[in-house]
């Protein structure tokens, strides 16, 4: 990859440790598990993903993304947070894109599925198939900002921009 996304600096001592990403797949799993929490904010919008956020604390945040079939994502980082999604409808395919360059590896997420990544992750999804997807996203610390990625021809990431996320 040709750039690295600018990360948060350190917690100040004393500070409580950010969750792992191992502990946001948990934290999306138990706020899928519970969908009294997120199923009376789903809705579909066929210009763009819907998007809202769930929960926000000092440590972390909650959001619900739905996608309709070819809706998707830009190559994408997270601004330094740490970060899960899992699928509560639908299947979702997800591209990452290693640190060290080279191919972007592709995978599904099926209904139950979950994807838990450090602060250095970059990748794009995507809904590629005929029914829509409902996902739960954790991410700790809370996004501030993302960059966005163009592929190069050759491999490898160029830097687009760089967004205030807004919640």
């Amino acid at each position: 990859m040709s750039s690295t996304p600018t990360l948060s600096p350190a917690p100040p001592a004393g500070a409580p440790a950010a969750p792992t990403p191992a502990a946001l797949g948990e934290l999306a799993r138990a706020v899928a598990g519970r969908p009294d929490r997120w199923r009376p904010a789903v809705r579909f919008d066929a210009a763009a993903r819907f998007h809202t956020r769930l929960e926000v604390t000092g440590g972390h945040e909650v959001w619900l993304l739905t996608w309709l079939p070819g809706q998707g994502t830009e190559i994408h980082d997270h601004g330094g947070a740490a970060g899960a999604f899992t699928v509560v409808a639908g299947v979702l395919t997800e591209r990452a894109f290693p640190a060290s360059g080279g191919a972007p590896r592709a995978r599904e997420l099926a209904a139950g599925g979950l994807r838990s990544f450090g602060p250095r992750y970059v990748h794009e999804v995507v809904n590629a198939g005929t029914e829509p997807a409902v996902s739960i996203h954790a991410y700790a610390p809370a996004l501030a900002a993302m960059s966005y990625y163009a592929e190069l021809p050759g491999g490898g990431l160029r830097p687009v921009r760089t967004d205030p996320v807004t919640g």
